[in-house]
This record gives C-alpha cells, sequence and structure tokens, in this order.
C-alpha cells in the first residue's frame, strides 16, 4: 500500500511539470485572429490598408492578388478559378503589423471594397531588415520635425518670386527628416512637378547620369500638389541615412508641373552636418 501512495504522489509530480511546461512553452505563442473574406471569379475585391503593403503571402494559387497600379497600399483580389477550397492570405504593412484572412468563394455576394483605417489591435509587432522602415513611425517623426524649432540658415534659392529653402535638418535612428519651406510671392500658383533628391559631383560640368545618385524618401510629411498665390508650404521630407563624400555635394530640385520655375539647393557637407537628434518618442 505504501509503494502504492509512493507512485501516486511520482505520478501526480510528473503530471504537474508536463502541464507547467506545457503552459510555459504556450507563452511564447501568440494567436493572431483571422478575419473572414468572401471573394468571385468575375469580380474583383479591393482592400485598402492604412500603410504601405510590404509583403504578400497566399495559401493557394487559387487565388490572384496584386497591388494597386502607382499605389502602395491597395490589394486587389480575386478568384483564379470557381468553387476553390478556402485558403488564407497574409499581409504584412509598413508600420509593423501583420493581417490574416481566410478566403472563402462566393460569386453571389462577394465582399468588394474594405478599408481597414486602423491596425489590429492584437497583431504582433514585425521588424524589418536595415533597407525597410517602420513608417507608422516615421510618420510620427516626420511631425516632429515639422513643428521642431530649430533651424538652419543659408540654404535657399530664390528667383521667379519663388523661394525654395532648406530650413532644418533633423535624425531619428537611421532615418534623416529634411524639412523644405517653399513660398510663392506671386499671383499664380505653383503646380508641384517634383522635388527630388541627389548626390552629385561638384567638380563636373558635364553630368551623365553614373555621376548621380539619387536618394528616394522614404515618405513625404505634408507634400502639396500645388501652392497657391501668396502662400507658403512647408513639407518634412523622410531620407535614409546617408553622407557626402569628398569632391560631391547635394542637390535638391524643385520642378513645376507645366512650367518653367525650376528651382535648386546645392549643398556640401559641411552644412549637412549642421543636425538635430530628435528626442526618442
Amino acid at each position: 500500500m505504501k509503494k502504492i501512495n509512493v507512485l501516486l504522489v511520482a505520478f501526480l509530480w510528473i503530471f504537474s511539470n508536463l502541464a507547467a511546461a506545457q503552459q510555459t512553452e504556450g507563452n511564447y505563442f501568440e494567436e493572431v485572429a483571422s478575419d473572414s473574406l468572401f471573394i468571385g471569379y468575375s469580380k474583383t475585391t479591393t482592400i485598402v490598408f492604412p500603410y504601405t503593403i510590404k509583403t504578400v503571402d497566399r495559401g493557394s494559387q487559387d487565388v490572384l492578388v496584386q497591388k494597386a497600379k502607382g499605389l502602395e497600399n491597395v490589394l486587389h483580389i480575386k478568384a483564379a478559378q470557381q468553387g476553390f477550397i478556402p485558403t488564407n492570405l497574409t499581409v504584412i504593412t509598413a508600420d509593423a503589423k501583420l493581417y490574416s484572412f481566410v478566403i472563402s468563394y462566393d460569386e453571389e455576394s462577394p465582399q468588394l471594397n474594405l478599408s481597414l483605417h486602423t491596425t489590429k489591435a492584437g497583431s504582433p509587432g514585425m521588424y524589418f531588415s536595415a533597407e525597410g522602415a517602420n513608417e507608422e513611425e516615421v510618420h510620427k517623426y516626420s511631425n516632429l520635425a515639422f513643428y521642431h524649432h530649430n533651424k538652419i540658415s543659408g540654404a535657399m534659392s530664390k528667383k521667379f518670386e519663388i523661394k525654395f529653402q532648406l530650413n532644418g535638418i533633423f535624425i531619428r535612428d537611421d532615418i534623416l527628416y529634411y524639412r523644405i519651406r517653399v513660398v510663392n510671392s506671386s499671383k499664380i500658383n505653383y503646380d508641384l512637378d517634383q522635388l527630388r533628391f541627389f548626390i552629385r559631383d561638384s567638380n563636373k560640368i558635364k553630368r551623365t547620369a553614373s555621376q548621380e545618385i539619387e536618394i528616394v524618401p522614404i515618405i513625404s510629411y505634408n507634400k502639396p500638389t500645388s501652392i497657391k498665390g501668396e502662400r507658403e508650404n512647408t513639407t518634412v521630407f523622410a531620407l535614409p541615412k546617408f553622407t557626402i563624400p569628398s569632391r560631391k555635394h547635394l542637390v535638391i530640385q524643385l520642378m513645376e508641373n507645366n512650367g518653367s520655375r525650376h528651382l535648386e539647393l546645392r549643398l556640401k557637407k559641411e552644412k549637412l552636418l549642421r543636425l538635430t537628434v530628435l528626442p526618442k518618442l
């Protein structure tokens, strides 16, 4: 009888430890809820995400997915064949959130247009490689740079009654924030075509494409399509971190759409070192 009691205690001890181990192991996983989505063969479903789509993974070739042309946060979905077996779709966006869908076929009542205004509260964070960036954070720091009181002077071009000025450079982590002010003192609206950033050779008069390196902004905060007559605008451009080599300089070009009022800033690396570190949010 005593031997039976000892065996019973040992069994209970082993069982309790196994249960505790399973519970501990479960803490490493967090289940992400999936939304149901019904799509058709003859109609396209469109989903608008709050931020840029970084990756898309479909569980079956029976589902066709494609980003909308010219748009980074709009996804088109439709069935590749009728009556397919339910499958799944996973989307990761630039604000480091994961979206999961269970895709089912319904030709009669597909969901055609969905707009995801806010990110999912229960979605776990994702981390991108150095070439990626959390767009939600970049947007917040752009707003901080927009209202920051620190300014730089001497980086300005003015002609055609247009003043083109770089009046602030900020940095947070590996992102640079360039604050640019454009003042339209004329009575004619200034329709913006392009505002571009280049690293260019300083000593070459005749330039070729190989002598220019374009820096593409991650986002543009408060960028207008037009600046009304006798008005002004301030825009913050978030750029991946870069440095200016010797015998090169940074060029910022402002181009007018259907016009000739083009302006250009040429900045040496000494000017670009006058930056402000943004406080961590």
